[in-house]
């Protein structure tokens, strides 16, 4: 008589993340998840069936052996599972706090499929945090030096992958970044309540560590061109500048002053600490009431700020209704949580000021949804009759970003698309442009981290086969 396989008791929910409540976050800038303890690290981690297909991995943009590491967290081995991890991501707590892995890894977990996904995120953002605050950070053994230079020029999520991935293999990399702080959209565009500015230094510090050059102030297309980079002898270049132009609605009143592109306010908030003004030099106007015009990730990183500012009141603008959102739900929640007021199915059309030309007010037009666009989504159709005036003193648009050009302009031969954005390979990153490869939202438009540090691992590879066979 064969025994019976023993069954595996399935716990259905996700360990719950502690978190600041929301009568007292919204009133700092501290984080908001508080992270797992060791114990509920280990109880979350022991949910992981450890199926043979691990569907996981096939979602991760940069291709962590995710069962692995969570099987060595179940051992309680912390050190040797953060090691799984920094074989293919040297960024761990930041894609901990802000990849989206409800639509990638966490999408297609086994135990997901009738109940909560194991919360992949949560222990990579453990796993990151306990390395870092145990003074655990291995530093890693350099290899052989092969001889060869790669300029990456920008030192955003994109940028830092692709320079630590060919750090990894021997080559020399240097990242010309322009601003003077590194990290790109990390440092400048994700609130500290999100992704904590210190924990973005400790994870550049890391690349650094890797024997990569980070040159800060560095603007190329100003200070150097790509043609100069390669005769001084660079072998190749990588291009992971983001897209950091605003979009705007061009209606009537976007001139006025209080009128911001979430870019400039974010980064007046994040990079330039303005909501430590006097004590830091950059001011922000803090908005009685604010309204913040879109409804992604960037709108709600927006909405909380102005929450955080003081505000009395901050709304959220948009055209469709909640369902149709691209921010993540995780996102969404902790707005509606902290008190932030949807304006759904709403437009607006006119921003209206006073004799001094300061925002008094918005006109709005209410909308419905009639028939799916080309993104799917059903199409926003105004409601005649319908405008009425919201009472603002601030408006931010968040509506996505565009490419800046200084850097193309500067770069003969290099192929854009009919919006401005660098043409690159899928596959490989390479550019119209010998030796010259791309990556992260300068090629996609605006999009997530770990897509940009995909990509950025993607043109590592691409680069090394390149210089490999040259």
């Amino acid at each position: 008589m064969t025994e019976e396989k023993k069954k595996v008791k399935i716990v259905p929910n996700k360990v719950k993340m502690p978190e600041q409540p929301p009568e007292v976050r919204r009133k700092n800038f501290k984080e908001v998840p508080l992270g797992y303890s060791e114990d509920q690290a280990i109880e979350e981690a022991k949910r992981c069936l450890q199926c043979k297909k691990k569907p996981c991995i096939d979602l991760c943009p940069v291709e962590i052996d995710i069962p692995a590491f969570i099987g060595l967290i179940a051992e309680k081995k912390f050190q040797e599972a953060i090691r799984k991890i920094k074989e293919k991501n040297s960024l761990p707590a930041v894609c901990g706090r802000v990849c989206p892995q409800e639509v990638q890894c966490e999408q297609v977990c086994t135990i997901g499929k009738k109940n909560e996904p194991v919360a992949i995120g949560r222990l990579e953002r453990f796993l990151a945090d306990w390395e870092r605050e145990n003074g655990k950070v291995e530093a890693p053994q350099k290899p052989k030096p092969l001889g060869k230079k790669v300029a990456v020029i920008g030192a955003g999520p994109a940028g830092l992958t692709v320079a630590s991935d060919l750090a990894r293999l021997g080559y020399g990399a240097t990242i010309f970044e322009a601003l003077h702080k590194t990290g790109g959209v990390l440092v400048y565009g994700i609130p500290e309540f999100r992704l904590p500015k210190a924990i973005v230094q400790a994870e550049v510090d890391f690349v650094a560590s890797l024997g990569v050059e980070i040159q800060t102030n560095a603007l190329i297309g100003n200070l150097h061109t790509i043609p100069e980079l390669m005769e001084n002898g660079y072998d190749a270049v990588f291009i992971g500048i983001g897209a950091g132009a605003p979009m705007f609605m061009n209606i009537p009143g976007e001139n006025l002053n209080g009128v911001y592109s979430a870019n400039e306010f974010l980064t007046r908030s994040n990079l330039m600490k303005a909501y430590l003004f006097p004590d830091h030099d950059t001011p922000v106007k803090k908005p009685k009431r604010v309204a913040v015009v879109g409804a992604g990730n960037v709108a709600m990183d927006a909405a909380r700020t102005a929450l955080r500012l003081d505000s009395d009141e901050v709304y959220l603008v948009y055209r469709r209704s909640e369902a149709e959102m691209p921010a993540r739900n995780e996102e969404i929640h902790h707005a509606h949580e902290e008190g932030v007021i949807f304006h759904l199915l709403t437009n607006p059309t006119k921003i209206i000021g006073d004799d001094k030309g300061w925002v008094t007010s918005m006109e709005c037009i209410k909308m419905e949804l009639g028939e799916p666009d080309d993104s799917g989504r059903r199409r926003p159709v105004p409601i005649k009759g319908s405008e009425f005036i919201m009472e603002v003193d601030a408006v931010i648009m968040s509506l996505g970003t565009n490419a800046n050009p200084l850097l193309s302009e500067a770069t003969p031969g290099l192929e854009l698309n009919k919006w401005d954005y660098i043409i690159a390979d899928e596959e490989t990153g390479k550019t119209s442009l010998e030796g010259v490869y791309a990556g992260g939202d300068i090629v996609t438009g605006s999009a997530t981290v770990i897509l940009a540090m995909g990509a950025g691992r993607q043109s590592a590879r691409a680069i090394h086969e390149y210089l490999s066979n040259k």
